[in-house]
């Protein structure tokens, strides 16, 4: 009879893991949604191979190495003798593959957010050499502090110190910003963003309908990232813990999107659109370190608070000359802090876990002063190498043309 119910859940939990993590999958649909949308219709379709291509690559490095430096599992050979993962303890309730692929998904999403703040500008190959870099690397020896449990360098782990992050404000949302703030600095900012007498010049997106599509789709694909992340559904306890994280990454990203829209309307005067946006998907940012503890209501003001400090986030990065198209730097960044720093409001430090603002400080300057130097010095040695921005004369063609060799739409194309 114990048998039998250990089966079941085993079965329950690792199907749980798997249409989450497909969830999570269906966010790179999102990402490149969002990001054609919001990018000139000139720069569409590289955009669209970035994310899609990415996507392979995190896939790829993660089996080859980035799995086993975060987790100690070496899926590469156990692709090859079927053994299982070498090296990794044996989940108690799901099959280890299941946890590859959650874990898997989650690693391009980091690297998602990179693609849109080095947008229409950045050469494709040199960003596709990055994603290589950051997914079988940055990315998992970051993880491997966090999630994985390792002593950071070898010295302190994080989690005795207080630091905790359910789902991935900061090992996921503010890394993959860490890296493009990296790559941006280096990259520099579009032609024409900014006026030598500091005028700061709009670059509107080519397709709204497409960048608000993108939205829905990561609003949907983040009860995957946040639901999935309990770890189990097969009892009582734990479908009730996911019940809970999906109430509360709903009712973040309302409040997110209200307060952002109330908030540009005050400032600009007007509703907009890209800032309602970006304060739905800084809501989902806010919430994702911790939805498992707070109430709805609670949920409600962490995701509006996030929308509103996304609105004077992005402002600020312009004021700075700082060239994000998309906002990912600010969304994912900025709003992954405060994610961090919420934790500890409704769960904090006890013996049995939970997290403290000390803590959550250390845990936040470790992940972002790795992930932004270890990027930096990539960035830097590609730039040095290859070069990592394409000539004026192609980016005023549009870099579809120049890196792709065909446009998204050849019959409207506005240069």
């Amino acid at each position: 009879m114990e048998n039998s119910i250990f089966e079941l859940q085993y079965a329950l939990d690792t199907f749980y893991f798997l249409v989450t993590g497909a969830l999570v999958m269906w966010m790179a649909a999102g990402f490149a949604m969002l990001e054609a949308g919001l990018v000139r219709s000139k720069n569409t379709t590289e955009i669209l191979l970035k994310n899609i291509s990415l996507y392979a690559v995190a896939c790829t490095m993660y089996m080859i190495c980035g799995y086993m430096i975060m987790y100690g599992g070496d899926f590469l050979l156990s692709s090859i003798t079927g053994d299982g993962v070498a090296g990794a303890e044996e989940p108690a309730t799901y099959a280890p593959s299941a946890d590859f692929f959650f874990q898997v998904v989650f690693v391009a999403t980091a690297m998602s957010i990179v693609s849109g703040a080095v947008a229409e500008r950045m050469k494709l190959w040199a960003f596709l050499l990055f994603a290589v870099f950051m997914t079988g690397f940055i990315y998992p020896m970051e993880g491997s502090w966090t999630w994985g449990g390792n002593p950071v360098f070898g010295m302190y782990t994080l989690g005795d110190l207080g630091f905790s992050d359910f789902a991935g404000s900061g090992i996921v949302h503010m890394a993959g910003a860490a890296a493009a703030l990296a790559g941006v600095l280096l990259l520099g900012a579009r032609k024409g963003k900014y006026s030598a007498s500091g005028q700061i010049n709009a670059i509107p997106g080519a397709n709204l309908p497409l960048a608000t599509l993108g939205t829905f789709i990561l609003w949907m694909g983040w009860f995957g990232f946040n639901g999935g992340s309990v770890l189990a559904t097969a009892s009582v306890e734990s479908a009730n813990s996911v019940a809970i994280v999906f109430m509360n990454t709903n009712a973040a990203a309302a409040g997110g999107l209200i307060s952002a829209l109330i908030v540009a309307r005050i400032m600009f005067g007007k509703a907009d659109l890209t800032m309602a946006l970006n304060g739905a998907l800084a809501g989902l940012v806010a919430i994702t370190a911790e939805p498992s503890t707070p109430t709805a209501l609670q949920a409600t003001l962490f995701g509006a608070i996030g929308g509103v400090l996304v609105v004077f986030s992005i402002l600020t990065l312009d004021k700075m000359k700082i060239d994000d198209p998309v906002g990912a730097i600010s969304v994912h960044g900025v709003v992954g802090f405060l994610g961090l720093m919420l934790v500890p409001i409704t769960n904090p430090l006890t013996e049995d876990g939970g997290a403290s603002f000390s803590g959550q400080l250390i845990g936040a300057a470790t992940i972002f002063i790795w992930v932004f130097v270890a990027s930096l010095v990539v960035w830097g040695v590609l730039k040095a190498v290859m070069g990592i921005r394409v000539s004026e004369e192609e980016e005023y063609e549009g870099v579809d043309l120049a890196e792709c060799g065909m446009e998204a739409y050849p019959e409207f194309t506005n240069k």
